[in-house]
């Protein structure tokens, strides 16, 4: 098979053969349709890299079942799926309790442990994947992944019907969240983001408004017309700087959810967060009903996503791709089509 595999920081992924992968038991190979590009591949291939020379990322696709494992049941070549970007032992506790983050024998694709996505074929645990409901295309099935991840973060914010929300970053995960947000009954939800394009994208994804983050004039004015600060804010940028955004911009007694993986350190006032006595909790990834829910209202069109997907390009064409991501402009969710 073809794959785009990482090398070096600072040098486009190349275009390489690898051998085909084999399901082994309780797994599935899938001829991988839709991956789509996260902010999580730009981090973990920046300088320094957080995963070794021959990597090949993607862990956001869907595709169509060509191998099956001998002990799997339920499963056979044709099937349209998609998957968590992990497979689990599926018997230890963490396991047992969808906790699969919190298993020791935990195998990760496009991290490390396994191949990802970013490849004609990919393996995928047959516990970890999900059908593609009729009517639901494979660029679809790949924004499940980034929309799970959306609901997991509001599940910890403990929304509830008529909280503002304040979302910092359009990106794929911020509109997901913007999105979710809407569906699950939050009154106003106000987009940040320094990218045009990004925030015209809001409206769509069920923002209110949408606001440069230098504007400080349009932030105060937006807390003015809701009458308080926001009782939630979730941060989807991960960069320094957005823990004290978020703690700065939350009501008192609101909560802080941290989406965005930062990989560099970071600072906050405490007692900023003290005299808010506000509720900081950090987030990664999603449990398998999120993931299931997520398809679900994906499904029944009761959130947005395909409008997020601004790009799709060949596997010869990726590498440009990838690296424009890196310093985008127009670009929202990139779809790689193998």
């Amino acid at each position: 098979m073809r794959a785009a595999v990482f090398d070096a920081p600072g040098r486009p992924l190349v275009i390489t053969e690898r051998p085909d992968p084999t399901p082994g038991p309780g797994e599935l190979v899938l001829r991988v349709r839709s991956a789509g590009v996260c902010g999580t591949d730009l981090h973990l291939s920046s300088d320094p890299p957080a995963i070794p020379p021959g990597t090949v990322m993607g862990h956001e696709f869907a595709g169509d079942v060509i191998a099956v494992g001998a002990d799997v049941r339920g499963w056979r070549p044709g099937d349209r799926a998609c998957a968590m970007p992990w497979i689990g032992c599926g018997v230890c506790p963490a396991c047992t309790a969808d906790d699969q983050l919190g298993c020791a024998r935990l195998r990760t694709l496009g991290q490390g442990d396994l191949p990802g996505a970013h490849a004609e074929l990919v393996r995928v645990g047959a516990h970890e994947a999900l059908r593609l409901p009729n009517g639901l295309d494979h660029d679809a099935g790949a924004l499940v992944e980034p929309l799970a991840v959306a609901v997991h973060a509001l599940g910890a914010a403990a929304l509830r019907p008529g909280d503002d929300v304040l979302v910092l970053g359009a990106g794929p995960i911020g509109l997901a969240v913007a999105t979710c947000a809407r569906h699950f009954g939050a009154a106003d939800v106000v987009v940040v983001d320094r990218l045009p394009a990004r925030r015209a994208l809001a409206a769509t994804f069920g923002a209110s408004a949408a606001v440069d983050p230098d504007d400080d004039a349009g932030l105060a004015r937006l807390a003015t017309a809701r009458g308080d600060a926001p009782a939630v804010v979730v941060e989807c940028v991960g960069a320094p700087g957005m823990l004290g955004a978020s703690l700065q911009h939350v009501r008192r007694r609101g909560r802080v959810v941290v989406a965005g993986a930062c990989m560099a350190p970071d600072t906050l006032m405490p007692a900023m967060a003290c005299l808010k006595e506000a509720t900081l909790h950090f987030v990664m990834a999603y449990s398998r009903a999120d993931f299931a829910l997520a398809l679900r209202l994906l499904a029944e069109g009761r959130i947005a996503g395909p409008a997020m997907v601004t790009d799709r390009v060949g596997l010869d064409a990726f590498p440009a791709a990838f690296e424009a991501l890196r310093r985008p402009t127009t670009q929202c969710k990139t779809i790689l089509r193998p």
